[in-house]
């Protein structure tokens, strides 16, 4: 009896042995992916630079942005850390000249768009594009958005009576993505956004959210019923910058590549 009670004894310490020795074994596996994966941001493969794509980003400097609606970046708010352009959170009180929307100093207009985002609790925040400047409007008056957003929080916050049109996603206040593609909080998510002669494409970790035609007669439609019904100049712009927008939350942004069509 006391032999197989030392058998089984030594048995159990060597499969827990076993079974530490995998899980440190997954850790540093995990790790090692992780370390990759930001070592390899902001970079282009031969194939992507012959295909005409170029960097908006590359994880050090935010040279090709500024604030919307003025000639300089942000001094504070908008920080470069980990590879990754981040915006915030925004204390309170906020601070005077924290934050705000951000834009790319080129403007574009048939383009394919392509970044990675990674949300945190209560996100809200957006990628606009045929951005226009107006002294005084606010960078979503005239400027469409793929909406980002922390769904499953804001959902249970009951904030917004009608969700349907502003997920992560969504043609905001437009049109509904058919599902939440969404891989969750402190996850990178892959945006992709296509604008060519006025037709449009919102894509998500690889799935087409929303797709439409600028003027078309269903777009106009939507635009009557949405938020934007007052404000004339909404999606009419043929070109114009990339922004990114602060919404007092913080979102991180990487390996955001632009080509032109």
């Amino acid at each position: 009896m006391k032999n197989q009670l030392l058998t089984l004894l030594i048995t159990a310490l060597i499969i827990l042995s076993c079974q530490s020795n995998q899980s440190t074994d997954q850790n540093a596996a995990t790790e090692t992916a992780s370390a990759d994966s930001t070592a390899m941001a902001n970079t282009l493969t031969e194939a992507e630079i012959a295909a005409g794509w170029r960097l908006l980003f590359d994880g050090k400097t935010t040279s090709q942005w500024r604030k919307y609606g003025e000639e300089a970046f942000p001094a504070q708010g908008w920080v470069v850390q980990d590879g990754a352009l981040v915006i915030q959170k925004s204390p309170h009180p906020r601070p005077e000249g924290f934050g705000g929307d951000i834009i790319t100093k080129e403007s574009f207009g048939n383009f394919e768009l392509m970044l990675d985002f990674m949300i945190t609790d209560t996100s809200n925040s957006g990628i606009l594009y045929l951005v226009t400047e107006e002294k005084g409007v606010p960078i979503w008056h005239n400027a469409p958005e793929y909406q980002i957003l922390d769904n499953a929080t804001w959902e249970t916050m009951g904030a917004v009576d009608d969700m349907a049109t502003h997920r992560t996603c969504d043609n905001y206040d437009l049109q509904a993505a058919p599902a939440d593609f969404m891989t969750g909080k402190g996850t990178w998510n892959t945006a992709r956004l296509i604008v060519n002669n006025g037709h449009v494409e919102h894509w998500l970790n690889g799935n087409k959210c929303v797709e439409y035609q600028i003027g078309s007669p269903e777009w106009e439609a939507m635009v009557k019923k949405s938020k934007f019904k007052d404000y004339p100049n909404y999606g009419r712009a043929k070109q114009g910058p990339i922004g990114l927008q602060d919404h007092d939350h913080e979102v991180r942004f990487r390996n955001m590549k632009i080509r032109n069509l």
